[in-house]
């Protein structure tokens, strides 16, 4: 490694000219170059053969110093531009679990490794190769939920998103401790998520289907209660907590959503859900879904901005979060306000990218105090200079499931002291959600957020409240609304809706 020594000074004249000829020549590494068994197999293993290994999503095996070898001007020229391995959080912005993001030392060595020919080193410094579960990585699960009986992928065309219904048939109320999901083919399985229907509505989506499915680009096309985890490549399932098993009811099903990307011939899919039961938790556990409904992007807009608000009525610990928009979204950032003034890093993705979305489960729970101001700020960019941009020429987009709208969405996964404390987190991030979207005074953004109020009621309530007959809410109009929506749902409401 170059290192400039303090004292030794520096040429004068033409020199420092060459001086830096010669320093952008030279080898990255002095004396020894890296060795595959020394150096590059540990980076290898822990960033990349979770993916990289005969079975897994990814197109060779990188195990082996054979595999490898052969390969290392494309690791080189992959990891330098950071193409690979595949990691959208920004370092600084939360420190997740199972992290593959390279750091510039790991990268500037795999490029001096293959510069200097890629050579293999002595046996003895290659440390063992990673071991991976077979079968079910969280541990048998109590009950296994087939999606369909054969999805079929065609060979080519646009990539697929299929939603899948799993009936628990549950005859009392229970609590799940995990929930694993299982690709069936992973040369076509990109990623799945389990959510959790309350309502049916999955099953009537289905109806017509003979394998319970139905398409679903955006989102499960139900009022998803929850998530339950789900599976991108490279993700290791952890057995549950019992301290957070998850309550679910009588009759509750789990929707799956599916995407598949064609792999150039035919194939059948059957993945499954592992369901692994408990007790009931001693913690509280919930997700803090946070989303913007008015999204409404002009036609070559660039640099639209979506955001959102919540204030944490309780103490309480983040210990995951799962960021979702479409094709136009760019970059989103979300970040809690502490009351003191400091502002804790949630997550920033500078270069979103739908086809390689996931949730992130942090190192240690985030512990956020009560009164912090939760907010997710998101860009979006609908001009034709967007590559990933589905609508030629750009059109008007506004928020929805459909290929051609967008969505602007977070999903919290939160921990409270108490099960307890879990109804009265839902009912004010319920109602904090809703003084946020109702600044505008747009009756759409109401709509669905509080059960029981349809547009038609929606709109009575807000002429009511409407003291001055502008049309709108002022300040003082909508505290009282929030006032009067905090005293009726005193029954514990489901969480907020999509």
């Amino acid at each position: 490694m170059l290192k400039y020594l303090p004292g030794a000074g520096m040429p004068s004249g033409r020199a420092p000219i060459a001086f830096l000829l010669a320093l952008a020549a030279a080898p990255l590494f002095s004396g020894t170059p890296p060795t595959y068994n020394k150096d590059v197999a540990p980076i290898l293993y822990q960033k990349c053969v979770t993916c990289h290994r005969h079975g897994e999503v990814a197109p060779f095996s990188l195990l082996t110093y054979q595999d490898a070898a052969k390969r290392a001007g494309l690791i080189a020229t992959v990891t330098k531009s950071r193409y690979m391995p595949v990691w959208k959080p920004e370092p600084g912005y939360g420190k997740f679990q199972h992290e593959r993001r390279l750091t510039d030392e790991q990268i500037a060595l795999l490029t001096e490794w293959a510069r200097s020919g890629a050579p293999e080193g002595n046996p003895k410094d290659r440390p063992a190769p990673p071991s991976f579960a077979e079968g079910w990585q969280a541990g048998e699960p109590n009950l296994v939920l087939k999606a369909g009986k054969g999805y079929d992928v065609p060979a080519d065309g646009p990539d697929k998103f299929q939603c899948f219904v799993l009936p628990l048939n549950l005859e009392q109320d229970s609590y799940i401790l995990s929930a694993e999901f299982r690709p069936g083919n992973r040369r076509v399985v990109h990623h799945g998520v389990i959510y959790v229907d309350e309502t049916g509505a999955g099953r009537k989506l289905a109806a017509a289907s003979a394998d319970g499915s139905y398409p679903c680009f955006g989102g499960p096309r139900v009022a998803a209660t929850g998530l339950l985890g789900g599976w991108a490549p490279g993700t290791i399932a952890a057995p549950g907590d019992p301290q957070l098993s998850v309550p679910v009811k009588k009759g509750t099903d789990l929707v799956l959503q599916i995407h598949y990307h064609p792999s150039g011939k035919p194939e059948t899919d059957t993945s499954a859900v592992g369901i692994t039961y408990s007790g009931p938790p001693t913690k509280g556990k919930t997700s803090l879904i946070m989303l913007n409904t008015g999204i409404d992007i002009p036609p070559g807009e660039s640099q639209y901005l979506a955001k959102s608000s919540v204030t944490l009525p309780q103490d309480v610990e983040v210990s995951g979060i799962f960021p979702h928009a479409h094709w136009l979204c760019k970059d989103m950032k979300v970040d809690a306000h502490l009351p003191n003034g400091d502002v804790t890093h949630l997550v920033w993705i500078k270069d979103w990218d739908f086809n390689w979305q996931g949730g992130y489960r942090y190192e240690t729970p985030v512990r956020l105090p009560k009164g912090t101001r939760v907010e997710m700020a998101y860009i979006f960019d609908n001009s034709d200079k967007n590559p990933r941009n589905p609508s030629t020429p750009p059109a008007r987009v506004t928020f929805g499931e459909q290929t051609t709208d967008e969505m602007a969405v977070a999903f919290l996964s939160v921990v409270l002291p108490s099960p307890a404390d879990v109804p009265t987190f839902q009912r004010e991030m319920r109602l904090s959600m809703l003084a946020d979207q109702l600044e505008a005074g747009d009756l759409n953004r109401i709509r669905g957020r509080i059960p029981g109020l349809n547009a038609a009621r929606v709109q009575e309530m807000m002429k009511m409240f409407d003291k001055n007959g502008d049309g709108k809410l002022d300040a003082g109009e909508r505290a009282a609304l929030i006032d009067f929506l905090r005293t009726m749902m005193s029954s514990p409401p489901s969480q907020p809706r999509l």
